[in-house]
């Protein structure tokens, strides 16, 4: 699989090329995500078929993302090989390492604008 990298305000918080996709979303290894940039939260969901998720906030610059990330510590049997891997939304992108190389080797006002400029640098 392709590196993936998770960033949020411009910066990275996760990257492996071992995620592990389940419904679309990548959940990175534990051992990838840089934990200086996360904070627990009390927040827990529960999904009928992976079990029950704990929460988040990602924290960059003193900006705080609210349960911006989450894991399952104790996942059903059908959902093992994500335990204790974490995902991202709410504003954190997730996309190959390769693009997030490209888009920052395009600064705005380099010429390149329109739609392609702002796919590379989204």
């Amino acid at each position: 699989m392709p590196t993936q990298q998770a960033a949020w305000k411009d910066t990275v918080i996760a990257e492996s090329d071992q995620t592990v996709v389940v419904e679309g979303n990548h959940y990175f290894p534990p051992e990838s995500v840089r934990r200086e940039y996360l904070q627990p939260t009390a927040t827990h969901t529960r999904c009928f078929w992976k079990g029950t998720a704990s929460y988040y906030d990602v924290v960059v610059g003193g900006q705080h993302n609210r349960d911006a990330a989450w894991y399952y510590p104790e996942p059903s049997a059908a959902a093992r090989e994500i335990a204790g891997y974490i995902a991202f939304w709410h504003g954190v992108t997730v996309r190959p390492a390769r693009a997030a190389a490209v888009a920052e080797s395009v600064p705005v006002g380099s010429g390149v604008g329109g739609w392609l400029g702002r796919l590379l640098r989204s």
